[in-house]
């Protein structure tokens, strides 16, 4: 067992050794002069021994300070050292987690940008739909879904989570016939069975439209059935937003304007005690921007939190 005296003391001997003034070592650590005259007499007591012989005008080392002086500020740089290098290896790497879809359409495609703007930077993403614990200490930020309440996580409002029918060029062409949203009934679907179907039909205003079974495709991520609706299979609900490359080069279609919404909205996370890291405040002002852009074409409703929610937002 280490017989180590108080460290804040230590710390004060340190400086006061260094510059032989309590005074000077008392505007270098933020303290009074008499709070560092205390700190050292408990060294001082602990110990047994003077460190400081104490005149009227100065104080000086005495020979048992002269010895653990130069020792003390020996660990000191150690520490120090150590720490340095803590921070480089943290600071260097980015590391994200985000859901397969957010990371694969959106994020994936777009972090090229943001490393240009950070060259220093290495990022890593990693693409789960597991919940992340941040204690771990592995991860910096993350793209999580829900409300907006995770204790001890600082979250950033992105978008409400919002669908719409979209297919290829191709499908449309062998069903000439959707021009009402009551016609997605009478042709293939992708996961025909999903209650969203229901929900973007009551969004859409035909509610008491009947959807007869399918026997149809199920798919268990939106990327895969996005790509079902590139490959002609179907026609699925999709999230214009992750779809943004996809639907301007025509690769998919939107037969339909109305969107439905259900579920949790997407936020930007991180603990709180990164809030001020370099490397997230760089990643967090970067995203924000894109999303702010992305907001100002609307439509509004996708980028206005619920009530719910709005109370948790945090606007930056």
């Amino acid at each position: 067992m280490r017989r180590i005296p108080p460290l804040p003391a230590v710390r004060v001997f340190e400086a006061a050794a260094r510059h032989e003034n309590f005074t000077l070592a008392a505007a270098e650590l933020g303290m009074t002069q008499a709070a560092v005259s205390y700190q050292i007499k408990v060294i001082e007591e602990r110990l047994g021994v003077p460190l400081f012989i104490r005149s009227k005008r100065r104080v000086s080392l005495s020979e048992a300070g002269r010895k653990v002086a130069p020792l003390v500020t020996s660990a000191f740089d150690t520490l120090d050292d150590a720490f340095a290098m803590a921070r480089a290896d943290d600071s260097g790497v980015l590391a994200i987690t985000s859901a397969h879809t957010f990371a694969t359409n959106w994020l994936g495609r777009r972090l090229g940008a943001f490393q240009v703007s950070q060259p220093h930077l290495a990022v890593r993403l990693d693409a789960s739909n597991d919940l992340v614990d941040f204690a771990r200490g592995e991860i910096d930020v993350g793209i999580r879904a829900g409300r907006g309440h995770w204790p001890g996580l600082r979250a950033h409002f992105l978008y409400r989570a919002h669908f719409t029918p979209m297919c290829s060029p191709e499908f449309l062409q062998r069903h000439p016939r959707l021009h009402e949203p009551a016609d997605v009934s009478r042709v293939p679907r992708i996961n025909p069975e999903d209650g969203w179907w229901r929900l973007w039909l009551e969004a859409a205003g035909a509610a008491s439209v009947e959807m007869p079974h399918q026997p149809g495709i199920r798919l268990d991520s939106q990327v895969i059935e996005g790509n079902g609706a590139l490959t002609s299979h179907g026609i699925a609900l999709l999230t214009p937003l992750m779809w943004a490359d996809e639907l301007a080069t025509g690769r998919l279609i939107r037969p339909f304007e109305q969107i439905g919404f259900e579920g949790p909205s997407l936020w930007l996370v991180y603990p709180e005690h990164k809030r001020n890291a370099p490397k997230v405040r760089a990643f967090r002002d970067w995203l924000t921007a894109e999303f702010a852009a992305i907001a100002a074409a609307g439509p509004a409703e996708v980028f206005t939190p619920p009530a719910e929610d709005q109370r948790t937002t945090t606007r930056v």
